[in-house]
């Protein structure tokens, strides 16, 4: 071989080789790291020192969030095809660092939440549910950056198998076990359905890169036309099923009552976050050319979920004896509805409208998992978690009521409440504005039929505490009895409140009422978060 020939050669292999921002993928791939970590050092860590685990994941997500800020800029990307460096499979712009602040965020305050819960008698197993909880955030902020099918569909498991175990990890109960399994069941089926849409969409396209996607669809031979809208729709299954949309819902009231308290809240957030980003990415990125196959199924869709999720909770609160998660659980996939509005207008306004799900999202997520914090701190002497339980909260713990009732009236979109009320009049506009008037109207009604449970539980919060006469009337009647039996007594019970548990509400409080003191930096910062 000449020298000129053996040159050409090396060349011709170094430009296969592609170069890896690690910078970019840092936040990932910590994660990732201190997940492994965390499953190794359970093997030598002594019972006694198992709460180490905790730290060092809650120090691990902590670091995650701060490698956010080096790459705020938005402007890197990885593992892009050698023949054409604007063809990538990870993207770190705004609204991929937007989703992993949100998603990074929503697990560090699961951690908090979780402390107790691995400390309990009926304690989980701590080295497992750190790895699965670090796994799956993993696998959830490697999503939004992913700018290919095949990445897509891996991220996707990667952050909901974990999700399967973390649901039935409370060993004997049969609850957890039957709520695993209707998640797991549920999700093997939509995902099926997806990779069944992906493969159509690679044979009408030759590629799994999502702008290449984008331009090919615009070309699609005739034949291939109906493939390729086959295709498209299939794709959204496994996306609206992450995201609760109806009627791919009903995984959703079971799995949440029946999984740790904290793991609902960290479905509520983060797998919903998933489930949008996704949606936002395939249809917006990938499927533009075929808005007008997607763009009224997600219309069609976002009216149906918050039909289905505020009526299911109305029924919920027509007897005293409901449990709260359930009822949060209803209120989610009503929330959900009202998400996919945007995604729904931007098939006929353009992607500016996808700024109103992201800024919506962040507004759900911070007080949704203030509303959890709060019924995780019940739950510690109230294991039903029902409407009575709340009663008296204002008097025992009038700071905690306070948090509640205005993480309620967020939900509510009513005053003093205002990020709640900005986030559904910036959705609102967008159905508007994209010319969906009627779903507009549809959002409206749901929007009243939500007032009457929101306000009906925050009304609970500053009733008097229930006597024991009045709880012992609700099971039947029982031999009177006098004296202690009929003093009020509260949900706590007087019980101190663990540390993690207040710092969660703490913190979801300041930055909802930070939010609502400027609630225009949340749309400002959404926009910003566009591709």
């Amino acid at each position: 071989m000449t020298v000129a020939a053996a040159q050409g050669a090396a060349a011709g292999a170094a430009s296969l080789v592609q170069s890896v921002d690690w910078l970019a993928i840092a936040p990932p791939a910590l994660t990732a790291v201190v997940a492994l970590t965390v499953l190794v050092a359970d093997l030598f860590v002594p019972e006694r020192r198992k709460p180490l685990l905790g730290v060092l994941s809650v120090a691990g997500l902590a670091a995650a969030l701060l490698l956010l800020i080096p790459i705020r800029a938005g402007d890197r990307s990885t593992f892009c095809l050698t023949s054409d460096a604007d063809v990538c499979s990870y993207t770190a712009d705004h609204f991929t660092l937007v989703i992993q602040l949100l998603v990074l965020g929503g697990a560090l305050l699961t951690a908090l939440l979780s402390v107790t819960e691995l400390s309990g008698p009926k304690r989980l197993p701590a080295g497992e549910f750190w790895f699965l909880l670090l796994s799956s955030a993993a696998g959830a902020a490697l999503l939004p950056a992913a700018r290919d099918l095949a990445t897509l569909v891996v991220a996707l498991e990667v952050a909901t198998l974990p999700a399967f175990a973390l649901v039935g990890l409370k060993r004997g109960d049969r609850l957890s076990s039957e709520a695993a399994l209707k998640f797991f069941l549920s999700s093997v089926a939509a995902t099926a359905v997806m990779l069944l849409g992906v493969s159509f969409v690679y044979a009408t396209t030759g590629t799994l890169h999502l702008t290449e996607i984008a331009t090919r669809l615009d070309d699609v031979p005739g034949a291939l036309e109906t493939l390729a809208s086959a295709g498209v729709a299939l794709t959204l299954v496994g996306f609206a099923f992450k995201a609760a949309a109806a009627p791919f819902h009903f995984w959703v009231p079971d799995t949440y009552v029946g999984a740790p308290l904290p793991v609902a809240a960290y479905l509520s957030v983060v797998s919903k976050a998933v489930g949008f980003s996704g949606l936002i990415l395939v249809t917006v990125i990938a499927f533009p050319s075929h808005s007008d196959v997607w763009g009224p199924v997600v219309a069609v869709l976002a009216a149906l979920t918050m039909t289905v999720g505020n009526v299911a909770a109305l029924r919920q609160s027509a007897t005293r004896a409901w449990s709260a998660v359930r009822l949060l659980a209803w209120s989610s996939v009503a929330q959900a509805g009202y998400l996919l509005v945007p995604i729904a207008a931007a098939a006929y306004a353009g992607t500016d409208q996808i700024g109103s799900t992201v800024a919506y999202a962040l507004m759900y997520a911070v007080v949704n998992l203030g509303a959890f914090a709060v019924a995780a701190l019940v739950a510690r002497t109230k294991p039903l978690n029902r409407l009575a339980d709340y009663r008296g909260l204002a008097s025992e713990r009038p700071l905690v009521a306070l948090a509640m009732g205005f993480f309620l009236l967020c939900l509510a979109g009513l005053p003093p409440g205002v990020v709640g009320l900005f986030a559904k009049v910036t959705v609102f506009s967008s159905a508007v504005d994209a010319g969906l008037g009627w779903l507009a109207v549809v959002m409206s009604v749901n929007v009243v039929i939500a007032l009457y449970y929101y306000l009906q539980w925050t009304a609970v919060l500053f009733r008097a505490p229930e006597t024991a006469e009045e709880g012992a009337s609700e099971a039947g009647p029982t031999p009177p009895t006098a004296g202690p039996a009929s003093r009020p007594a509260g949900p706590l019970a007087g019980r101190p409140a663990p540390a993690p548990i207040l710092a969660a509400i703490g913190l979801t409080t300041a930055m909802g009422i930070a939010l609502s003191g400027a609630p225009q930096l949340v749309l400002r910062f959404a926009a910003e978060s566009l591709f």
